[in-house]
C-alpha cells in the first residue's frame, strides 16, 4: 500500500533540494578560505581552493539534473512544481558565483591591492553569511512541506528571510565601501586588473543577492 501511495503522490522533492543548498553553500563558502590563499600569495592553495569549489559547483549541477528529471510534472505537492524549480535555479546561482569569481581570480593570478584587502574578506564573509542563512530557510523545508506552508514553521522561515534581507543589505552597504576605496587608488593600478577588481566584487555580492531572492522564493512558496 505505501509503495501505490508513493506513485500516486510523488517522492518529496524536498530533500534533494535541501542536498542541493548545501552544497551551493559549502562551494560559496571556500570562497573565504580561497581568498586568504589570495592575500597571502600562496598560489598553490589558491589552485586547491578553486579545485574544491569547480567539483562542488559540478555536483550542485549533478543535483539540479537530478531534480529535474525526478520531479514529474504530475507530481501532486502544496505548491507548484514550477516554483520549486525557480527555487533550485536561484540556489544554483551561489554556487555559479563561487566558481566565476575564483574563475576570474585564477585566471588572471589577480592579486587584491592591500588597501582593499581586509574589508574585501570581511566583505567574502558577509555573503557567505547570507548563504548559510539561505541553507538554514531551505533545511526547514521539509517541515513546511509536511504542515502544507502553514504554521509555526512557516513564521520561522518568514523571520529567517527578514534575517536574510538585513544581511543583504550589509552587504551592499561594504560593496559601496569597497569601490569607493579601490576608486581612490585605481589610478596606481594597471586599467585591465581595475576593470576585473570591480567585477569580482560584483560578482562576489551576487552572492548575497541571491540569497535574498531565495527569501523571496520561499515568500511565494508561503503564499499559496
Amino acid at each position: 500500500m505505501g509503495s501505490y501511495i508513493s506513485k500516486i503522490f510523488g517522492a518529496s522533492p524536498v530533500g534533494p533540494i535541501q542536498d542541493h543548498m548545501d552544497t551551493c553553500y559549502r562551494c560559496a563558502k571556500e570562497l573565504v578560505t580561497f581568498f586568504e590563499h589570495v592575500v597571502s600569495g600562496d598560489w598553490d592553495q589558491v589552485q586547491a581552493s578553486r579545485d574544491k569549489i569547480v567539483e562542488l559547483e559540478q555536483a550542485a549541477d549533478d543535483f539540479k539534473r537530478q531534480i529535474r528529471a525526478q520531479l514529474p510534472k504530475s507530481l501532486l505537492m502544496p505548491v507548484p512544481r514550477e516554483d520549486l524549480m525557480e527555487l533550485l535555479l536561484v540556489q544554483d546561482r551561489i554556487a555559479n558565483r563561487a566558481r566565476d569569481v575564483s574563475g576570474l581570480v585564477v585566471g588572471r593570478r589577480m592579486e587584491l591591492p592591500a588597501p582593499i584587502q581586509k574589508d574585501f574578506l570581511s566583505f567574502v564573509s558577509r555573503n557567505v553569511d547570507a548563504a548559510k542563512k539561505a541553507r538554514k530557510s531551505i533545511r526547514e523545508l521539509d517541515e513546511l512541506y509536511e504542515t502544507g506552508f502553514r504554521g509555526a514553521e512557516a513564521e520561522l522561515v518568514e523571520s529567517l528571510v527578514h534575517e536574510m534581507d538585513q544581511i543583504e543589505d550589509d552587504t551592499d552597504v561594504m560593496q559601496a565601501e569597497i569601490r569607493t576605496k579601490l576608486f581612490a587608488i585605481e589610478n596606481d593600478l594597471p586599467p585591465v586588473d581595475v576593470m576585473f577588481l570591480y567585477r569580482i566584487i560584483e560578482l562576489t555580492g551576487d552572492i548575497a543577492d541571491m540569497a535574498e531572492r531565495i527569501g523571496r522564493r520561499l515568500e511565494v512558496l508561503l503564499s499559496h
